[in-house]
């Protein structure tokens, strides 16, 4: 078919295209390559989703034309659309992946592997052959052999038993065994010679740890007491485990980015509690009350304001101060909450505060003295007059120069403030003092449920 022609029949709406896709893809291996070169143009006026979904429905005839594409982009976009294609054919059996698995690209096997994911429990007679993916040297490929054996289930675990009772599978194979199995959520799949060794390789790791800092995303506590023991009463913990903060933040992070969302109670199973930072302990996630409190609430705004402000008086009244943060990866959402002796001294969140404004925008905590807060924009309205707002380069130059004109102050967010009033998890390093360990310590859903599924990091 005719570039021109089909460039013109793909323009325009996901609806208004389906007629020219559906004849398309009737005619099958015969249009790949010209619907390829439509979906590897950057400038083509076709909107990407629609060439792919022809390939996509193509199937198999499509296969080698995307694996060697996704090999050879010579740029992120084009690599990126043309794997998802790649790992989306429209296939009733993965088994024409089966050769993909061993290319020399790790965008394509990583791809390929995606496919058996895709299929699930029904890719469980490719498990030995998926295996050895376990121990690619590549960590994108190597995520992916674990999330496809995660999607398999059940059905591969025999063959990962077997392969961990191997004498020597290979060191990266065996550990990428432990982690798929980990990821099935399968009783005991850890066996007492496991976690044995894991317990032993935490103790070494504490012992010359040194605190980096950590990927701020969710909310937690800080109080000041090296009292782990009273810490864990107070949030109604059980069973703590000693991690490292590295384990502990993982954990941490992984629970509120999503973790497995099929299991029950995943992302309120458990806390990490840290060891005494600079004199500050730090709890991070909610215990399980708090969590469905705001889970199931009609105004999760309003309710997660209660929940934080009751739970941060209580804490004050035992500790004498206790500070709640929150921050947010995937947007400009922070807040605070900071109390004494059982008195809330200050509250903010970025979200509420215009509405509920302070008036003359002045802080209302010392911690947020010579800050604008989140909500707050210092400057004038013709900022940014004349200026291209395409032309990233001018906008910050014109950003600085006015900030540094108008001698606008920085904006502050919530490890800001827990720099000033506690401590800043983000900022760990060599100067910050430790005493103790941390632990990961299951809420009452924890307790009734178990750990989530999923390796950590040691």
């Amino acid at each position: 078919m005719d570039k021109g022609l089909l460039i013109e029949s793909l323009s325009g709406s996901w609806e208004h295209t389906r007629p020219a896709r559906d004849s398309l893809v009737e005619r099958g291996g015969a249009v790949v390559g010209a619907v390829l070169d439509v979906l590897c143009d950057e400038q083509s006026p076709v909107e990407w989703t629609v060439s792919a979904d022809v390939l996509c429905r193509i199937g198999e005839p499509a296969l080698l034309p995307l694996a060697h594409a996704a090999a050879a982009a010579d740029s992120p976009e084009i690599a990126r659309r043309a794997g998802w294609a790649l790992g989306r054919l429209k296939t009733d059996d993965p088994a024409a992946y089966e050769p993909l698995l061993n290319h020399a690209h790790p965008r394509v096997r990583s791809n390929a592997l995606h496919a058996f994911q895709v299929h699930g429990e029904a890719a469980a007679k490719f498990v030995d052959r998926l295996i050895p993916l376990l121990g690619d040297p590549e960590p994108e490929v190597h995520q992916r052999a674990v999330r496809a054996f995660q999607a398999i289930g059940t059905a591969a675990v025999p063959a990962l038993r077997r392969v961990r009772r191997l004498p020597a599978p290979g060191p990266r194979v065996r550990a990428g065994v432990l982690e798929a199995l980990a990821a099935i959520a399968v009783p005991d799949a850890l066996g007492l010679k496991d976690q044995d060794a894991w317990r032993r390789l935490t103790k070494i790791k504490l012992l010359a740890e040194v605190p980096e800092g950590m990927h701020l995303c969710g909310s937690w506590y800080a109080v000041p007491t090296d009292d782990q023991d009273a810490v864990l009463e107070a949030f109604d913990l059980g069973s703590p485990q000693p991690v490292t903060l590295r384990t502990g933040a993982a954990a941490w992070n992984r629970d509120h980015h999503g973790g497995d969302r099929t299991r029950p109670h995943a992302a309120c199973s458990r806390v990490f509690v840290s060891p005494v930072l600079d004199g500050w302990t730090l709890v991070f996630g909610h215990s399980s009350q708090d969590t469905h409190r705001i889970e199931d609430a009609d105004d999760r705004d309003e309710v997660l304001s209660l929940v934080v402000t009751q739970r941060c008086t209580e804490l004050s009244r035992r500790f004498g101060s206790a500070q709640w943060y929150g921050m947010s990866c995937g947007d400009d959402w922070t807040a605070w909450c900071i109390a004494e002796e059982g008195e809330i001294l200050r509250h903010y969140d970025a979200y509420d505060a215009e509405e509920e404004d302070d008036g003359d925008g002045e802080p209302v905590h010392p911690a947020e003295d010579g800050y604008l807060l989140p909500h707050q924009d210092g400057f004038p309205e013709d900022t940014f007059d004349g200026v291209n707002p395409t032309d990233s380069e001018a906008v910050v130059a014109r950003y600085l120069q006015v900030k540094e004109d108008l001698r606008i102050p920085d904006t502050c967010y919530a490890n800001d403030i827990a720099a000033r009033v506690s401590v800043d998890p983000g900022a760990l390093g060599a100067h910050t003092s430790t005493s103790g360990h941390g632990v990961v310590a299951l809420t009452a859903c924890g307790r009734e449920h178990g750990h989530p599924a999923g390796a950590l990091p040691v």
